[in-house]
């Protein structure tokens, strides 16, 4: 059967800076890869967007959604969701919190990756993480909807927040992205809306790629970093 992954969102950039060599990774290996993003980031995110003249909410939307969709098509991504739940704050309905559910059960992921547990600079990135655990744990419950099938245990892995050491967040997964990492600044550079952070997550990619050589015997130039929230279950320690 066909391996299927979620990423969790908030915004509609935050997959391709913080998740996107996974994404290719697995794409590149045949796996199903969903995307949603919550929010288009209109209000927070856009900032140059919102200096050309007579530029609109909708505009704003209609432009970000054009640069995810470019994006999540370099990296291979199977299916990319907007929900436009709103932005700085974001809305994290009842509704929307049911419908995340749903979807769990509807693909059932092998991992799910999300946002840090803390984040002083952007408060959407915890709440959207609390969020989609919790989602995870409702589909894992037999008695909701006890007519489906309920999800397994899928690893849930946080990817790198922008400042990580004001986030308490420190990597205990290094991912090896070099061979996809031409796929990964295609989607970075076609986030236009953000052009600023297009150096800055290649320097973080760089980074990560050092320390994943340093802690292992392979060659390594492009990583990504994520810390694990649940233990790993394996069969050997080698």
């Amino acid at each position: 059967m066909t391996k299927t992954a979620l990423v969790v969102s908030a915004h509609s950039a935050d997959f391709v800076w913080r998740a996107g060599g996974a994404i290719a990774l697995h794409a590149a290996q045949g796996w199903q890869v969903t995307v949603v993003c919550l929010s288009y980031g209109e209000r927070g995110e856009s900032a140059k967007l919102w200096r050309l003249p007579g530029m609109t909410m909708e505009r704003v939307k209609e432009a970000r959604e054009a640069e995810a969709k470019t994006a999540a098509g370099f990296l291979g991504v199977h299916d990319i969701q907007f929900w436009d739940l709103g932005d700085y704050p974001i809305n994290l309905s009842e509704a929307a919190f049911y419908r995340l559910v749903d979807l769990y059960r509807a693909i059932h992921p092998k991992f799910v990756l999300t946002h840090s547990k803390e984040d002083i600079y952007n408060h959407d990135h915890p709440a959207v993480t609390d969020f989609a655990q919790h989602a995870r744990i409702t589909a894992q419950a037999h008695g909701h909807n006890p007519h489906q099938k309920v999800l397994g245990a899928p690893p849930v892995f946080l990817f790198e927040p922008h400042q990580p050491e004001q986030c308490n967040w420190k990597p205990d997964v290094l991912l090896d992205i070099s061979p996809v990492w031409e796929k990964k600044r295609a989607a970075i550079e076609a986030m236009a809306g953000q052009e600023h952070l297009w150096e800055y997550y290649t320097r973080v990619a760089l980074q990560r790629g050092a320390q994943g050589a340093r802690n292992s015997d392979k060659s390594i130039k492009y990583g990504e970093g994520y810390q694990a929230v649940f233990p790993h279950v394996v069969e050997t320690l080698a």
